[in-house]
């Protein structure tokens, strides 16, 4: 008998959480996520997005043991922009049960139903920047903490609940760092230069935090992103949390900004990978010891991978060439750090213009994610 219980006190919060990490603990492709940074999403007094989402969260038990977990979110900001009344399910992880998982994924329909909802998606997250995407390809490939790790069942267990449709796939690209200036960006960076006189900008730490770039960033990336599968706009607040998260620790050898004279049109934020660090941690805990192998990737970039964060350009400036200037800035940077690949993070297998960019370099598709979708 599986009971469906609604998470409604932190230790709950906390064993929902915690599942994942009991379910992936013998897997060597999965990497576990930050446990901190996970309750602090999950959070409605820590996340910003509940300024315009809603979120419950439910947990299957069987004889008292938790055996699978799932988010039931709604962003009304997202459905107000593309006209649906949706509810999403994230979060959704379970044993290779098909009970658990229908029971589960019920819970997420009757939920929506109540709120009005006609349609379920997922899995996604509260917004864009959160993991989305089911894996059905890559089964495999280390993961990273970016994207949604699952075992292959899964894919299996929608298919055989039935009247989930696929709705969208994100792909991602192993890319081999090339050694030497030989590569395509390269010569048309330099074409670019001279032909648009655009120009490639290394903030300054001060720059990004007080001097206002680094809100600039998620500005640009609001208006980049505007068009892609399931975005809502990020809120002042939301950016400010951001900036907070990537743009204070980062390296800023591995942020690139293309500007058009004093005008940002473009950037690039890439992290050293913390894949293998992660893996070392105790259940993604920065303590006792796990601070330690993420100290030794953030300061001294102990990893041979990089993880392309985001990358986004204005529409006006893609055909002139801009994103050929950001790559063979980081690329530079690649080559100095000793990085041999870059993981390239999920892009809609729709998006051919960005796609059509890895034809340039040694790179191979490793995954793919999707997201499913269901009429209620």
């Amino acid at each position: 008998m599986i009971e469906i219980r609604k998470v409604s006190t932190k230790r709950e919060l906390k064993q929902f959480v915690q599942f994942y990490y009991d379910l992936y603990r013998d897997s060597k492709e999965a990497v576990p996520y930050l446990f901190s940074d996970e309750m602090a999403t999950l959070r409605r007094d820590k996340n910003p997005s509940f300024e315009c989402c809603e979120a419950d969260y439910f947990l299957a038990l069987q004889d008292n043991r938790v055996v699978g977990r799932v988010a039931a979110i709604i962003n009304r900001r997202a459905n107000e922009q593309w006209h649906v009344n949706q509810v999403r399910f994230g979060w959704f992880d379970f044993i290779d049960n098909l009970e658990v998982s229908t029971a589960l994924l019920n819970a997420v329909e009757q939920w929506g139903r109540e709120r009005g909802m006609t349609e379920m998606a997922g899995p996604l997250g509260f917004i864009d920047t959160d993991r989305e995407g089911m894996l059905i390809e890559g089964f495999d490939e280390l993961s990273t903490m970016y994207v949604n790790y699952n075992y292959a069942y899964y894919p299996q267990h929608i298919q055989r609940i039935g009247g989930f449709q696929k709705d969208n796939d994100y792909i991602e690209f192993k890319v081999k760092v090339p050694e030497d200036d030989n590569y395509k960006f390269h010569k048309i960076a330099q074409m670019v230069k001279q032909r648009y006189g655009l120009r490639v900008h290394k903030f300054t730490r001060k720059e990004l935090l007080s001097g206002g770039y680094g809100r600039e960033v998620f500005h640009l990336l609001n208006a980049t992103y505007k068009d892609l599968y399931g975005f809502s706009v990020l809120s002042q607040s939301q950016i400010d949390k951001l900036v907070n998260d990537y743009i204070k620790i980062a390296d800023l050898n591995l942020v690139t900004a293309i500007m058009d004279g004093d005008r940002m049109i473009g950037f690039g934020i890439t992290f050293p990978s913390f894949s293998r660090a992660l893996q070392n941690t105790r259940d993604g805990r920065m303590f006792p010891f796990g601070w330690w192998h993420v100290l030794k990737i953030l300061k001294w970039h102990r990893t041979d991978t990089v993880d392309l964060l985001l990358i986004g350009v204005l529409p006006e400036y893609r055909t002139k060439g801009a994103v050929a200037l950001i790559f063979d800035d980081l690329i530079h940077q690649f080559q100095r750090y000793g990085f041999k690949w870059a993981d390239a993070m999920p892009q809609m297998e729709r998006n051919e213009a960005v796609l059509s960019q890895w034809q340039y370099l040694d790179s191979r598709q490793h995954r793919r994610h999707r997201c499913f979708r269901k009429t209620l």
